[in-house]
């Protein structure tokens, strides 16, 4: 992190909401109809739910190292090599994430918007936007999404109403009518998808906050936002659409903001559930990146980030053009390799890593902080 960067409470819990939302917003319906079909709404309270137990980890690891960033962490807990191994786990998986992530951008704007135009060209712009962002600075990226937040809330509420009409709640029955074994399966993929990448907040959380008191809770009240938003799309898509069109869309929430239509006037108006992807995945992907290019100049002893924002970038633009060979490779490696390598990267480490603090910390403990 760079010296002198601050961001206020508001700003984070901001940031930790469009974050959440991330991608989640426009893909998990599908993955959790997929697996908990009619109930797919009731899994994403269950994800929700067991996000808030995550997050309260990543407070406590907060509070424990209040003033450094995730790889002075790893270093005072595990010792500086092993803490350069572990630093090196967070680092690859913003590589892995990052990429994916500006992958969904291009795959989604060139199957259901501009079909003609090659994908490298949107990833190449996109990503060129959030090397600039990352370039700016941390205090850019929460400035920028202050601002932008009351439009994301204005197109949300917008499509959620005229969405209303068209609710069937035969849809959604019978409740709890597959068991509970499925719906646990879909809230470990929301919850793999949706918190645990929040892991990479821990590289300015919460050094890098102007008040260290709130910060916590500026953290979950962020998560549980974003997660709420998340809820109510999903209940829409199953609702609306019905469990199996869901299941077997790969965007339903983009489908779903086809179904407005207001007395035969007010239709096609699909790009606000576009509009709101764009704003959320764009910070997902810049702090991706930021988490990247941050861990590795902690890594080779830089003082400063942001030299490193561009080369970052122009990597991760660059894999992630082969990161997914083709949408069903996508679709295999989210659902069977993807969570196991979140849990183990977003919950096992930080676990690990809390454990190893608290014994450092105990009277008689050694410590490198």
């Amino acid at each position: 992190m760079a010296g002198g960067e601050k961001i206020s409470i508001r700003q984070f819990t901001v940031l930790a909401m469009f974050y959440t939302i991330g991608t989640t917003i426009l893909v998990i319906p599908s993955t959790l109809a997929s697996d908990a079909k009619q109930n797919a709404w009731i899994a994403s309270i269950a994800g929700l739910l067991a996000s808030m137990a995550i997050v309260a980890l990543y407070i406590a690891i907060g509070r424990l190292y209040p003033n450094t960033t995730l790889a002075g962490m790893l270093e005072a807990a595990f010792g500086k090599w092993l803490g350069k191994l572990a630093t090196l786990a967070f680092i690859f998986f913003s590589f892995v994430g990052g990429s994916a992530v500006l992958y969904y951008m291009g795959n989604f704007m060139t199957t259901q918007i501009m079909p003609e135009t090659p994908i490298g060209a949107f990833i190449v712009l996109f990503g060129g936007l959030v090397v600039i962002g990352v370039r700016l600075g941390l205090e850019v990226l929460a400035r920028t999404a202050e601002i932008l937040f009351p439009w994301f809330l204005m197109l949300f509420i917008v499509s959620a109403l005229f969405l209303l009409p068209e609710i069937d709640l035969a849809n959604v029955k019978p409740i709890v009518g597959i068991g509970l074994k499925p719906i646990a399966k879909a809230s470990l993929a929301y919850t793999g998808t949706a918190t645990l990448p929040l892991v990479l907040f821990l590289m300015f959380f919460p050094a890098a906050l102007n008040r260290k008191q709130g910060a916590g809770k500026a953290l979950l009240v962020g998560n549980v936002i974003g997660g709420l938003f998340i809820v109510i799309v999903t209940y829409l898509s199953i609702s609306v659409l019905g469990a199996d069109f869901s299941s077997r869309n790969l965007y339903p929430s983009y489908a779903l903001a086809k179904k407005i239509n207001i007395g035969n006037f007010i239709q096609r108006v699909e790009i606000l559930m576009a509009g709101m992807w764009f704003l959320s995945i764009f910070f997902k992907a810049a702090f991706y990146a930021y988490g990247f290019a941050a861990g590795l100049a902690r890594l080779c002893g830089c003082k400063d980030y942001r030299p490193l924002a561009l080369p970052c970038g122009m990597i991760l633009i660059a894999y992630s053009l082969v990161v997914y060979p083709n949408v069903v490779y996508m679709m295999d490696f989210d659902s069977t390799v993807y969570i196991p390598y979140a849990i183990s990267t977003g919950l096992l480490l930080p676990l690990l890593l809390l454990a190893a603090g608290l014994i450092r910390k105990k009277p008689g403990g050694r410590t490198n902080e």
